[in-house]
């Protein structure tokens, strides 16, 4: 699920910095796939409930497998939000030509972050959750940097672009939020404990 998720949001920013229409469409309609994935992980986690009936660590587990599909599709349909978006203001770019390059690194550290979650699921090396703390930590000062701009003085870009502006950016904080609080589940499925090095505020 992460690598969908991941994908889906690279090409939704793809999507929105060259105002790519197909690659729009392509992102909105991909997220099926991950919204049935997730319906797949939560019917095998009542299975295991109903048929087994978990406890303690096994418990943890399966309880932590749900909470994490659900964190996982809401980061796909974030990706499909801004994807929405592109398509939303076709032909015109959704952001102004100043902010491309903020967009940009936004994307990139959304790449970043949801590979590492994978990595942090795939591995269990809860070590990584420091990494993906930071990059949120990013992500976060870079939305309180955009809400700023529009709210500047000098903005000239109308109403319509600062909205425009300030969902996406929204969009892209609460990625990595989620995958924030997918690591966090995973620490708690590895150690028993929740990881208080991790926030989501």
């Amino acid at each position: 699920m992460t690598r969908l998720v991941g994908s889906a949001m690279n090409r939704a920013t793809q999507s929105l910095l060259d105002a790519d229409l197909t690659m729009a469409e392509a992102v909105i309609a991909g997220d099926v796939q991950v919204d049935a994935l997730t319906g797949a992980i939560e019917e095998r986690c009542f299975d295991l409930i109903a048929l087994r009936q978990p406890v303690a660590g096994d418990l943890r587990v399966v309880i932590g497998a749900l909470r994490i599909a659900a964190s996982l599709e809401r980061m796909g349909d974030l990706a499909e939000h801004v994807a929405k978006q592109a398509r939303m203001r076709y032909p015109r770019p959704a952001v102004p030509q100043e902010l491309r390059g903020t967009f940009a690194v936004m994307g990139g550290l959304a790449e970043a972050i949801v590979s590492k979650t994978g990595s942090v699921i795939a591995t269990k090396d809860v070590s990584l959750a420091a990494d993906i703390a930071a990059h949120d930590t990013e992500m976060d000062r870079l939305h309180r940097e955009l809400f700023t701009i529009v709210l500047s003085p000098s903005w000239t870009h109308g109403v319509e672009a600062a909205i425009d502006v300030t969902l996406l950016s929204r969009y892209y904080e609460r990625y990595a939020d989620h995958a924030v609080s997918v690591t966090r589940r995973v620490v708690t499925i590895v150690t028993g404990e929740p990881y208080v090095g991790v926030s989501l505020d």
